[in-house]
């Protein structure tokens, strides 16, 4: 379908429904010539889908699409409160079209189920299978009313229902619902936490749960009513059904797979890391040391992970394993796995997959989350020579120790020490902006002789009232120059070479992974060529 422009203040503000009244026959008799379109939508020929001119005591601050030519949002802003509030707008019904949309849903459903193509083409299975509803019906059908019924059958069969809008919106982290009769929540890029107009009732909201567990292949019930699991599409998504465990109703919440994950220089535009942590961090990945991403819930541990896993050396082996599909690399001799979970005993864990994982023979180990049994033998793989990533719920460094060493995880000291840099980051405050940073990088230096405790550095800190990082020095830079047999000058060098680059890639507005990655192996294949390209165009 065509998309229309992105709505402004003032757009779209029409009334595509005052004329469609008329069109439906309340005779009980079949009526030949009824009307249905051949054709998509075209906002040039046929009027706007949808309505909106704002909110009563609100200050609309900005509206884009969601779903063009379906749906979009109105950030409405309180200025009594302070507040925002995120309003979706989809396409208004008249009582007759929501009448014939609930004898729609069930007519449709059932020849849905048996045709072929609705796997391989939803869309056209959906229109055509409307378009023959209407014409059994004999109703004279506008291609306005067409698509906005179009619109909330597909909303309901293919999408997610009353959240279908908030799904298409990239800027949304996470979706919550606390309860029934309650707004969903939202964690939006630019507003964080706001209120949407989106209400589940009691029945509506239980029902959508168990659809949730089903879609994900899982099942849900009174009895065994709290359930983690993923999205076809790789969001994660935790559900609670009832009122056992979450008192005010059913509830979930939806954590949002990225289509297109962030690279090293989307966390440098947002300031997460700065360039020399990159440059020092590409270095330490290219000499195979061991990293462990920590820090508290929605700190962009793994979105850290993932992308500085770009820098891995193109054609090195590389094996992802997750409970939840949320890594994506552009890197030819990549292998994924993530494990399944069954009511029976068949049971696939993170600690089978990194048993099998070993026997691949990768050069590099990704583990989405160490928690268990599993982190012994992820450290059994360092010590063999495997470099491996991995992220870790903890707040300090001390803390990632504490919990490694302990219950449940319980790795020996001396394998510890085979871990080479620890990456604590934070979701805080900066001013008025909420932002992620890397708080520390730390460098595990090994077990102190004389008190036995684990001994660590501090290679970058962030300096939170001046929102910037220190840089102290490293004894792992010293480690690679000496492992490589460069001089002091050749190390300060490659680091300056590859701030120069990234900065390149930054001024270049390289976001694409896949982009990214090329330019990377670039540098890799040929670096001499790629900095005589930048020249001195670039200081840093």
């Amino acid at each position: 379908m065509a998309n229309p422009e992105t709505p402004a203040p003032g757009d779209v503000v029409r009334d595509p429904l005052g004329h469609v009244q008329s069109w439906l026959s309340r005779t009980a008799s079949l009526l030949s010539g009824s009307v249905v379109p051949e054709s998509n939508y075209d906002p040039s020929r046929h009027d706007s889908l949808v309505t909106f001119d704002g909110l009563a005591g609100y200050e609309e601050i900005e509206r884009y699409w969601l779903n063009a030519p379906f749906s979009f949002v109105s950030i409405e802003h309180d200025t009594q409160n302070d507040e925002h509030l995120y309003h979706v707008v989809e396409p208004s019904l008249t009582d007759i079209e929501s009448e014939l949309l609930d004898r729609l849903y069930d007519d449709v459903r059932g020849p849905l189920i048996y045709r072929r193509d609705v796997e391989t083409d939803p869309e056209t299975a959906l229109r055509e299978e409307l378009r023959d509803r209407l014409e059994e019906y004999g109703v004279v059908v506008e291609p306005e009313t067409f698509y906005r019924l179009f619109y909330y059958l597909y909303r309901s069969f293919q999408g997610y229902g009353y959240i279908d809008p908030l799904m298409h919106d990239p800027h949304i982290e996470d979706i919550s619902c606390d309860g029934s009769n309650l707004p969903i929540f939202i964690y939006h890029d630019d507003y964080t936490d706001i209120e949407s107009n989106i209400v589940y009732g009691e029945e509506e909201l239980d029902d959508f749960v168990i659809q949730l567990a089903q879609r994900s292949g899982q099942h849900v019930s009174i009895s065994d009513p709290v359930v983690s699991t993923t999205l076809p599409d790789g969001s994660r998504i935790e559900l609670a059904l009832g009122e056992e465990v979450t008192p005010r109703g059913s509830a979930f919440t939806i954590r949002k797979y990225a289509d297109e994950p962030f690279t090293p220089i989307d966390l440098l535009e947002y300031g997460t890391f700065s360039l020399e942590m990159l440059a020092y961090l590409w270095l330490a990945i290219e000499s195979n040391k061991s990293l462990i991403f920590a820090g508290g819930t929605a700190a962009g541990k793994t979105t850290s992970m993932n992308a500085l896993a770009m820098f891995v050396p193109p054609r090195s082996k590389v094996l992802t394993i997750e409970d939840t599909r949320e890594l994506s690399l552009y890197h030819d001799n990549w292998l994924s796995s993530v494990t399944r979970e069954r009511l029976d005993d068949s049971d696939i864990t993170m600690y089978d997959l990194l048993r099998s994982a070993l026997r691949h023979r990768p050069e590099y180990i990704v583990v989405g989350e160490v928690r268990g049994e599993e982190a012994i033998t992820l450290f059994q793989a360092m010590n063999t020579g495997h470099t491996t990533f991995s992220t870790m719920h903890a707040d300090s460094v001390q803390t990632v120790i504490n919990r490694l060493e302990n219950e449940p995880i319980n790795v020996p000291r001396p394998m510890v020490q085979s871990l080479d840099i620890l990456c604590v980051q934070v979701l805080t405050r900066s001013g008025d902006e909420r932002v992620r940073r890397a708080k520390t990088l730390a460098e595990i230096e090994g077990i102190d002789q004389r008190t036995g405790e684990l001994d660590y550095s501090t290679s970058f800190s962030w300096r939170a009232t001046e929102d910037r990082f220190a840089e102290n020095n490293s004894e792992l830079l010293d480690e690679i120059r000496e492992e490589r047999g460069w001089s002091q000058s050749t190390l300060l060098t490659e680091l300056k070479d590859r701030q120069r680059f990234l900065e390149y890639l930054r001024q270049q507005e390289v976001g694409d992974y896949r982009r990214f990655t090329a330019m990377v192996n670039k540098y890799y294949a040929d670096k001499d060529e790629v900095m005589d390209r930048i020249g001195s165009s670039v200081t840093v």
